[in-house]
């Protein structure tokens, strides 16, 4: 038997003597592991979902703002616009030969909360989330009247919405509507998507039309009075062509004109614009929230050595017991390096046995966990093999363990056989 194989059994022998401390100290490891790797994969999904908010389109273009700006109130409904496009410079836009599609958006009123997005009906064709994903409906259909309106997954969750439902819209996108509604123009609920874990869930969206409609007669601002009011059916019958939209999804033939178009857009002279690549944006805006990322992952490195001190203090506090052992291990010609090793290879395994607990039970959750994470959170953590960041943090927390075992294993070779042997009364 060589002495690698002696010492580990050695080990093993000794652990199994002490049962309870060696599983106690094994399952703080563990969860120290856990704890660290299921940071990393929520923090990964999490900057992934971020990052594919809004996929397969080239180019969010807005009034003249920040990046960070129109990215908040275009994709995440987040803030107010700085002015609108007016309808004539969508017009321009679409009709450039390098255009594939563009998809406008008008924001400004909300229901109970919920922002309420006019679009068109290539929203719900041309939008993408995550990677590529087209957006689906759990019930019903996208709007094809004036006054119908498609739910996203939280509104209809939040609000129990069902399909035939009417709904009002308020004036503007606060909570509170102050009494400043729509209420002589209802919407009824044709469709409700599935979750998407995008700004999506919580928005209502009409047609560009109906945004219009219900506008009609409050051009100065306030609520139509006297001959201003128009009845749902009377403005059916006017022309509801959209005077402007707040911002514009494109995508483009080829992605070797994306500069050349964010060019002419920036350069536009009818109005001043700003034309923006998603990824880049998001890119500048998840930079903002890195300071989030850099704290959880320092908590969870507390974990760990937290973890490994209660390993190295309970192998501390086992020499006292474990005096005669060493002793007699000296006595049959086991040198003070022996020793040494012998206490070493034990944090070694304690660690060990923690980090495969631990490692096989963050994927055995994922597993089974994400597609509940997902219903429950729209969160989607993706499985994939192990990286090399998380094999980086397997081997940050072996060593931590071999450093962990060091001032035990020293203080164990320091202790010699005569002070062994002693019978203290």
């Amino acid at each position: 038997m060589n002495l690698l194989s002696l010492t580990f059994r050695l080990t093993w022998q000794s652990l199994m003597n002490r049962k309870g401390t060696a599983l106690l100290t094994v399952l703080s490891i563990a969860l120290s592991v856990i704890l660290l790797l299921g940071v990393e994969k929520v923090r990964i999904g999490a900057k992934t979902a971020f990052l594919n908010t809004i996929s397969g389109t080239d180019v969010v273009v807005g009034a003249r703002a920040g990046a960070v700006q129109l990215l908040l109130y275009s994709v995440f409904r987040m803030g107010d616009a700085t002015a609108n496009i007016s309808w004539k410079s969508v017009k321009d836009i679409e009709k450039r030969a390098d255009v594939k599609w563009v998809v406008p958006i008008a924001l400004g009123d909300s229901h109970k909360g919920f922002r309420v997005m006019g679009t068109s009906a290539g929203y719900f064709k041309h939008f993408r989330y995550r990677r590529n994903l087209p957006l689906q409906f759990q019930s019903g259909k996208a709007f094809d009247d004036l006054y119908e309106a498609v739910l996203g997954a939280d509104v209809a969750k939040e609000l129990g919405y069902k399909l035939g439902d009417k709904i009002v819209v308020a004036h503007g996108a606060g909570r509170v509507s102050f009494g400043a509604t729509h209420k002589d123009k209802p919407f009824i609920v044709s469709g409700i998507l599935t979750q998407t874990g995008t700004p999506v869930d919580q928005t209502v969206h009409v047609s560009m039309e109906a945004i219009e409609a219900i506008h009609v007669g409050w051009e100065g601002g306030a609520a139509p009075r006297g001959d201003n009011i128009k009845s749902a059916d009377a403005v059916r019958q006017m022309n509801l062509e959209p005077k402007s939209a707040t911002a514009l999804f494109v995508k483009l033939k080829s992605r070797i004109a994306t500069f050349s178009f964010q060019r002419y857009v920036n350069n536009y002279r009818q109005e001043p614009l700003t034309a923006i690549l998603p990824g880049v944006a998001f890119g500048q805006l998840w930079s903002i929230l890195s300071s989030v990322e850099i704290a959880l992952l320092v908590i969870s490195v507390m974990v760990v050595f937290t973890a490994f001190l209660g390993m190295m203090i309970s192998i501390l506090a086992s020499l006292n017991e474990r005096r005669r052992e060493i002793a007699i291990l000296r006595s049959v010609g086991a040198r003070p390096v022996h020793i040494f090793n012998l206490f070493l290879a034990e944090a070694l395994l304690l660690s060990f046995a923690g980090l495969m607990i631990g490692f096989g039970t963050v994927y055995f959750l994922m597993i089974f966990a994400t597609p509940l994470i997902e219903q429950a959170t729209g969160l989607f953590i993706e499985l994939t093999y192990p990286d090399v960041r998380e094999f980086g943090l397997l081997l940050f927390i072996l060593s931590g363990g071999f450093l962990a075992g060091l001032l035990p294993a020293f203080r164990a070779y320091k202790t010699s056989l005569a002070d062994g042997l002693i019978i203290r009364t």
